[in-house]
């Protein structure tokens, strides 16, 4: 176990540059295979772009990053995008994204698809328009997405920050459960250079013991700001 002092710089705060050093020798991401387009079933939401694939896997080649793990042949899946701790993360989870030829979905605001080439656009790249100004109805409305039984992967970000957070928001959580689909982990190590997918999860209704399942499967994943990595994903790491 990494020592505090180890780990807490004068403000208080994690040293990135040391938390680095010792996880990458402490903590091991598992050994996934190389993730292809043609791996992917009949059954997930595709783009069908052929040129923007070819474009997208020579950007994540020559930056030097890959996409490795597993998608099961499924048509709904809430996906959650870890850590999140910089704009710079989707300048490699969206190529990935587009070499796999594989499409998630994520919310926006409704009043983006008022103009009608924006809101082609915005139907293109996957995004869903959403009232935030309710906020009770945000979570049935995404629901309901689900419920029309067409081929849907939600992305979403728990943490809701890019800075440290205490604990993830539950909201997708309680999405996954009410639209009975299931959570696809998908972490950015910038240690391996990977955009890992990870191994699916079936929410129980057991929130308290469902979570880990998922924090468990973030160990040795290390983000491009390690300071600012959330309280469950540092505790995960056995990090204090």
């Amino acid at each position: 176990m990494t020592s505090k002092s180890a780990i807490t710089s004068k403000a208080g705060r994690p040293e990135s540059t040391v938390f680095k050093s010792k996880a990458s020798k402490t903590l091991r991401s598992k050994v996934l295979p190389k993730l292809r387009k043609k791996d992917l079933g009949d059954l997930i939401p595709k783009r069908g772009g052929k040129v923007a694939s070819i474009v997208a896997s020579w950007l994540l080649k020559t930056a030097g990053w890959q996409t490795v793990g597993e998608i099961p042949n499924i048509s709904q899946a809430v996906v959650l995008a870890l850590p999140h701790t910089s704009n710079v993360d989707g300048v490699y989870a969206i190529p990935s994204l587009f070499a796999l030829d594989l499409k998630i979905s994520i919310m926006g605001k409704h009043t983006l698809f008022k103009v009608p080439v924006l809101a082609q656009l915005l139907n293109w790249i996957g995004i869903i328009p959403i009232d935030r100004s309710n906020k009770g109805s945000v979570l049935q409305s995404s629901i309901d997405k689900f419920k029309t039984g067409e081929p849907l992967f939600l992305g979403l970000s728990p943490e809701g920050t890019r800075k440290y957070t205490e604990s993830w928001k539950t909201g997708f959580y309680y999405l996954a459960l009410g639209a009975n689909v299931p959570i696809l982990p998908v972490a950015l190590d910038y240690n391996t250079k990977e955009v890992r997918f990870l191994s699916l999860v079936t929410p129980t209704g057991d929130i308290e013991a469902d979570l880990p399942k998922i924090y468990n499967q973030y160990q040795g994943v290390i983000p491009r700001h390690p300071e600012r990595l959330s309280q469950p994903l540092q505790d995960v790491n056995e990090i204090e």
